[in-house]
């Protein structure tokens, strides 16, 4: 039988795979062929892994054998940043071009468990820095939309691959967006859970404090079904933990939607406007309450995102040096050994952070910035604890703009880090956020999707994932 892969789900993959309709390697090579067709164009693979019809044959006998799991046979794609023992590794970086794990990550070894089929790793801005994919050293993944505009970043290639049905479903990383802000552009789910929700062992470390793994879907119940396959304590990740839900709704009377509209008025393209606005009334058509509400701090979060992400970077960044693992370049001495090694190995935005991470770190600075980012962090954090006293959810746009063409903005790092205004957010306060496609505008001969964002408290991913399948229908 042929196989329509536009409307596969989850859900209807595993009972077609359950009844015997095709099996997860014939699945496999539906996608594999795609992969073939599509990827020389958009560049959301940098590898596709040589065995994945042998992991297709263990999923079909562990069908057989009646030990399925709901993600049995499921064709995944992985970001670049996330370790799988035995498989290349590069985060997208020169530096780590050759590098092979040693591990399996948290995430990974528990959806191997489940039978998950891996089809390859996917492309990235290097290190997770960026929002567009540009800064990939393997050459930037186009969205698959519009050939001449960004998949979005750093996660561009995981969302790329399932909007070009090159794979079912995808794991990307979130440090200040990287999820959802490719989700948006490419008009697909994505998910940043809560902070320590989800393992973040054998991630390679961007900025620790922020970074969070999350999936990357068709549609809301397929995300829900990666994230609760993924989440829960890890003994290997400190900052991981398990607790249960409180806010347990699921009727629209009972769950409020906060709109913070002065942070909505500068800088946002007026069709992204209009298409929110439109989504507002949705959610009042669905019987939702809404409610205007003030995050009075929240103007200064990309301030404070672009000031501890890169100080956390560049202390991250300095296990690269060329001696322990990944590029070696010989210099006279030691120092120059770091000095060449890491002068050819990071690209420009990778070296560009690492310097300013490394000036506000530096003495006589730290305390002017890199303490005072931490003191409005605070204060981030508690105007989203008073808001969520009145509000379940707030709602935001995703992006302040669709997807921009590429080298638009590559020249202009201001403009480029001023894409994440929305969602940096939610990585400093720690809460949990989704992107849903909420429609499509016109530019030029193209229809290109945008994004909404909700974030929900703390632990809350239900409350996303009831209102995010809601809104769906």
């Amino acid at each position: 039988m042929s196989i329509d892969i536009k409307n596969l789900t989850i859900k209807s993959a595993h009972e077609s795979l359950m009844k015997g309709e095709f099996t997860a390697v014939e699945l496999a090579k539906e996608y594999l062929k795609i992969i073939e067709e599509k990827n020389p164009d958009i560049n959301a693979y940098l590898g596709v892994f040589e065995d994945v019809l042998k992991q297709a044959e263990e999923a079909d006998k562990k069908i057989k054998s009646g030990e399925a799991d709901l993600l049995t046979g499921i064709p995944m794609a992985i970001k670049d940043n996330i370790l799988i023992s035995g498989r290349t590794c590069s985060a997208a970086s020169k530096i780590l071009e050759h590098y092979k794990a040693s591990y399996d990550a948290t995430v990974i070894k528990k959806l191997k468990e489940k039978g998950v089929v891996f089809l390859g790793r996917t492309n990235m801005d290097e290190f997770a820095m960026g929002g567009s994919t540009e800064n990939s050293a393997y050459g930037v993944t186009k969205n698959p939309h519009d050939l001449e505009r960004v998949s979005g970043g750093s996660s561009g290639g995981s969302a790329a691959a399932v909007a070009m049905d090159g794979a079912l479903v995808s794991l990307g990383s979130d440090t200040g967006g990287s999820v959802r802000q490719p989700s948006s552009f490419c008009g697909v789910v994505g998910l940043k859970p809560t902070y320590g929700r989800v393992s973040r062992y054998g991630l390679m470390a961007m900025a620790s404090s922020l970074d969070q793994i999350g999936p990357i879907a068709k549609n809301v119940s397929d995300a829900e079904i990666v994230f609760n396959s993924i989440a829960g304590a890890d003994i290997m990740d400190s900052t991981s933990y398990n607790r249960e839900p409180q806010r347990n709704k699921e009727d629209p009377k009972d769950i409020t939607i906060g709109i913070p509209r002065n942070f909505l008025k500068e800088g946002v393209d007026s069709d992204v406007l209009q298409n929110f606005e439109e989504t507002i009334s949705k959610f009042k058509k669905l019987g939702y309450k809404i409610k205007d509400i003030d995050l009075p701090n929240l103007k200064y979060s990309l301030a404070v995102y672009y000031i501890l992400m890169p100080a956390e970077v560049s202390s991250n960044l300095a296990r690269f040096d060329g001696i322990k693992y990944g590029l070696y370049k010989e210099g006279k001495d030691l120092i120059d050994d770091y000095f060449i090694t890491r002068g050819e190995g990071f690209g420009r935005e990778s070296r560009r952070r690492i310097i300013l991470g490394t000036y506000v770190l530096s003495s006589g600075y730290y305390d002017a910035y890199y303490n005072k980012a931490l003191i409005v962090q605070d204060l981030i954090r508690k105007d989203f604890a008073k808001a969520f006293n009145d509000v379940d959810i707030v709602l935001t746009p995703t992006s302040p703009v669709p997807s921009f063409k590429i080298g638009e903005k590559s020249n202009d790092p201001l403009s480029m880090y001023l894409a994440d205004i929305f969602t940096v957010s939610a990585n400093l306060a720690g809460v949990p956020a989704i992107s849903i496609p909420s429609g499509f505008v016109k530019r030029e001969n193209s229809s290109l999707p945008l994004g909404i964002q909700m974030m929900a408290p703390h632990f809350e991913e239900n409350l996303l994932f009831s209102v995010g399948k809601n809104f769906e229908k």
